[in-house]
């Protein structure tokens, strides 16, 4: 008997995995650098399953058909290469790597081409959904060789989970690192939801109107109307869970955020394609700040705090924060279909935002109903260049923003941090003014490095240079944006 896929790696992920392929009716060979690890799995989870152990690569290789596709679930980074490396002249041309982990598009680009070169084709694709994605359905997001996805859909399809409609969470993202790079921006995008349903929760706690099983209720009812989601589920779950003493656990946890580093790419990212991600920023900036820990503890008592302004109505301040948070959730989403979009025309890819939008529904971390409307906006539109030019999100920003302003002035009132919010209002108002006062800032680049700047009342793309103080000469500075 010979397997259908290989999957080399048998942490938590890979085992999950290979489980949930085998319960589709597909069988796998296995192999793990550790060879104790797959005795261990075929005699324990795997027992009596259509599983072939394997305790060499040549031995992996030789169990599988052909065309062979062999899956790699280990570390990203020199893990990856180290075996690409080791299996290549086990395989012939036509045969496919299927890169599963969390890699950074950049190597993707590098392994699509390279395994190419040796007549291998290469799949770089994103998983989302963690241990129990990996395990019941997760959201995957191919790309890289296109002429290996016949091979494998048939896999993908039935191993990817399903949305409400029955729609499986996974299709073909684009060439070389393209798969990879939307599961970056579906990381750095979760990092966004994640900070703005913590600053939710601040404001919350700081008003002193709410016990912890009335936030509880309150996220529940949200998980009913336009914020349902996952995120917003396990958060009122979290907010209700009681440790032995009776009060909640989540107040016995340290403050101190960690990161694996997806949302900080997601950032550098969007700046070397000069995209505006400022909310995703703030959020991976939230969490460095949050690790600071000693240091604000010792700051804490060198400042006194602001007057607190008159309570607000309890309802009335629940209500106005879930508009904020509906309303920068919304310009989160339209940051990083931006970079999306940026990133298709600098690498050249054939992104389907629609059905981008389509294959988060269901899996992943930031599944949420909130996603069909992102897909409706590009079916209505597939050029659409915002989100928030779209009907719908216009409507709701418009008929949100004076709660979204009330919490926020609020929130600056009252000395309480809203990084991610209020850079989602700062964005919204930017993107919204007709004007900037970017022209004094040319005025300046112009009046110390002779930058040039352009006339209102001149053909666009004709540069001018001023010599501000009499002093300087007329030779400009070469014009670019970096």
């Amino acid at each position: 008997m010979k397997a259908d896929i290989g999957l080399i790696g048998l942490a938590v992920m890979g085992e999950n995995l290979v489980l949930n392929i085998e319960s589709r009716g597909f069988t796998v060979a296995v192999f793990n650098r550790t060879t104790e690890r797959v005795t261990d799995f075929v005699n324990g989870r795997g027992k009596g399953k259509k599983i072939i152990p394997s305790y060499s690569l040549e031995e992996l290789i030789s169990n599988l058909e052909r065309p062979r596709k062999v899956m790699l679930m280990v570390k990203a980074g020199k893990p990856v290469d180290d075996f690409i490396e080791k299996i290549i002249p086990l395989l012939d041309k036509g045969d496919i790597i299927i890169e599963g982990g969390n890699s950074h598009f950049p190597d993707t680009i590098r392994r699509t081409q390279y395994v190419e070169s040796k007549g291998l084709l290469y799949i770089g694709t994103g998983v989302s959904g963690g241990e129990e994605g990996a395990l019941l359905g997760p959201s995957m997001m191919p790309g890289g060789s296109k002429e290996a996805w016949p091979h494998v859909k048939d896999i993908f399809y039935a191993i990817a989970a399903r949305a409400s409609d029955g729609a499986p969470c996974v299709t073909w993202i684009g060439d070389n690192g393209a798969g990879h790079f939307v599961k970056m921006v579906h990381n750095g995008i979760e990092y966004g939801d994640m900070q703005l349903i913590c600053e939710a929760y601040h404001l919350m706690i700081n008003s002193g109107l709410f016990t912890y099983d009335d936030m509880a209720g309150i996220f529940e009812e949200w998980n009913k109307v336009e914020l349902d989601s996952y995120l917003i589920e396990i958060t009122g779950e979290i907010l209700r869970y009681k440790d032995t003493d009776g009060e909640p656990i989540v107040t016995k946890i340290l403050d101190s955020a960690g990161q694996k580093g997806t949302g900080k790419w997601t950032v550098v990212s969007a700046l070397d394609h000069g995209v505006p991600l400022s909310l995703i920023g703030e959020s991976v900036f939230a969490r460095l700040i949050s690790s600071m820990k000693k240091e604000r503890v010792k700051a804490a008592p060198l400042f006194s705090s602001p007057v607190k302004g008159p309570k607000p109505d309890k309802k009335q301040y629940a209500d106005d924060i879930r508009k904020a948070l509906y309303a920068s959730k919304i310009v989160s989403y339209a940051q990083g279909f931006n970079l999306l979009r940026n990133a298709a025309v600098e690498y050249k890819w054939d992104l389907k935002y629609g059905e981008i939008a389509m294959i988060w529904r269901g899996g992943c971390i930031i599944r949420s109903a909130f996603l069909n409307k992102i897909y409706e906006a590009f079916r209505r539109d597939p050029e659409l260049p915002n989100l928030i030019i779209d009907s719908y999100f216009s409507s709701i920003l418009n008929e949100n923003s004076e709660n979204w302003r009330r919490v926020i002035a609020g929130a600056v009132r009252d000395g309480v941090p809203v990084p991610a919010m209020g850079a989602a209002l700062s964005w919204f108002d930017s993107y919204r003014s007709a004007w900037l006062p970017a022209n004094l800032l040319q005025a300046q680049r112009d009046y110390f490095g002779a930058h040039t700047y352009q006339r209102i009342d001149k053909p666009e793309g004709e540069s001018f240079h001023t010599n501000w103080t009499g002093r300087g000469g007329d030779t400009a500075s070469s014009t670019y944006n970096a």
